[in-house]
């Protein structure tokens, strides 16, 4: 029996893989204990337990990036994250640590150190984070999505995804998929979203340029983000319009795009690059520029355009998106290329890399 502690949180960007990856190992083994580690605050405060996982709460630390009284309280807050690890790693016995990065994965890290368990790290982004940088200088092993993200003795195993878009038949699901949003099938859908959190950008955009879309034929899911609902004004009755906050299956809103336009988190540009969806990106101008170069490789090579934040509004959807939604040629072209850079085994060879280092820690 193999026993996982499973370290990620914050955003969907570390939860979906996350969730991937426990999902595996459980539905293969069900006797394995699988525990995943994470904040009350991220979330996976509440997709963890939907998903019927126990999720043990340590509190959230983020490295201080400059002088300040919360950076003089960081020390003793990092300890009491790792004393907490080490006490879940040693009453568990754990065999190995996963860590996806974000707020959880340092003490996590440090935790398997000192316990002397070996860790595993996978970087979803193109410029990896802070703690999986630091972490990958002691991991057992470590799995990218992009090939060009610099970790030392990095292994290219693609992104975890949910077992629901790694075998999501688009065209079987797509009339499934139209009544549950109370759209046509039969007429073409552009998706468009923001993230787990929304954005505000996109949003107002979308919202100006409907009657562009509406008139170029195309229907619209619109996922402003649950706290951004507020960004977009009530739809008119137009049923070929809808506005939702939250979209709890994703595989269906997949499977009834045609087109989307959306954040380029890394999960998002592989799961669509995985399916062979057309999209255009408009990465976050927020952070250490990841969302531009998680992009960047289909963007170039062609199965997608990059919109900039900065200058996204509804004229920019006009002028750059619309010209695709007129043009299926050129759309069902962008899909096969981004089809190409996507893989839909990332879940299972990153569970083959862990079982590379549970295996060799069972035997040692």
């Amino acid at each position: 029996m193999t026993r996982v502690l499973l370290a990620g949180g914050g955003t969907a960007g570390h939860v979906n893989p996350l969730l991937a990856v426990a999902d595996a190992l459980r539905n293969r083994a069900p006797s394995d204990t699988v525990l995943v580690l994470g904040t009350a605050d991220g979330l996976e405060s509440r997709l963890v337990p939907e998903r019927g996982y126990v999720l043990e709460i340590i509190p959230r630390v983020a490295f201080p990036r400059r002088p300040s009284a919360h950076a003089l309280t960081f020390p003793l807050r990092l300890h009491r994250a790792v004393q907490r690890s080490r006490s879940l790693i040693r009453a568990h016995r754990i065999d190995v640590v996963v860590g996806f990065g974000g707020y959880v994965a340092t003490p996590a890290y440090l935790a398997a150190q000192r316990e002397g368990v070996p860790y595993v790290v996978h970087e979803a982004n193109a410029k990896p984070g802070l703690a999986n940088v630091w972490g990958a200088r002691r991991a057992a092993a470590i799995g990218t999505v992009f090939p060009h993200t610099r970790l030392p003795r990095a292994v290219l195993v693609g992104m975890p995804l949910r077992a629901e878009i790694a075998t999501l038949d688009r065209a079987a699901t797509r009339a499934e998929a139209a009544r549950a949003f109370g759209l046509s099938a039969r007429r073409p859908v552009l998706l468009a979203f923001g993230g787990s959190a929304g954005a505000s950008k996109i949003n107002g955009a979308l919202t100006d340029a409907w009657p562009a879309i509406r008139a170029a034929g195309w229907q619209l899911l619109h996922v402003t983000g649950d706290a951004k609902l507020g960004d977009v004004a009530a739809p008119d009755r137009d049923p070929g319009r809808v506005v939702v906050p939250y979209v709890q299956r994703m595989d269906l809103a997949y499977a009834l795009a045609d087109f989307v336009l959306c954040r380029s988190g890394s999960a998002t540009v592989s799961e669509l690059s995985a399916l062979g969806i057309p999209a255009a990106y408009v990465p976050y101008a927020v952070g250490n520029g990841e969302q531009e170069l998680n992009a960047r490789p289909v963007v170039k090579a062609g199965g997608a355009l990059l919109l900039e934040d900065a200058t996204l509004d509804a004229a920019a959807v006009v002028a750059r998106v619309l010209p695709c939604l007129q043009n299926a040629a050129a759309r069902a072209h962008m899909g096969r290329v981004a089809a190409t850079l996507g893989t839909r085994d990332g879940t299972e060879q990153f569970v083959a890399l862990i079982d590379t280092v549970s295996g060799a820690a069972m035997t040692a």
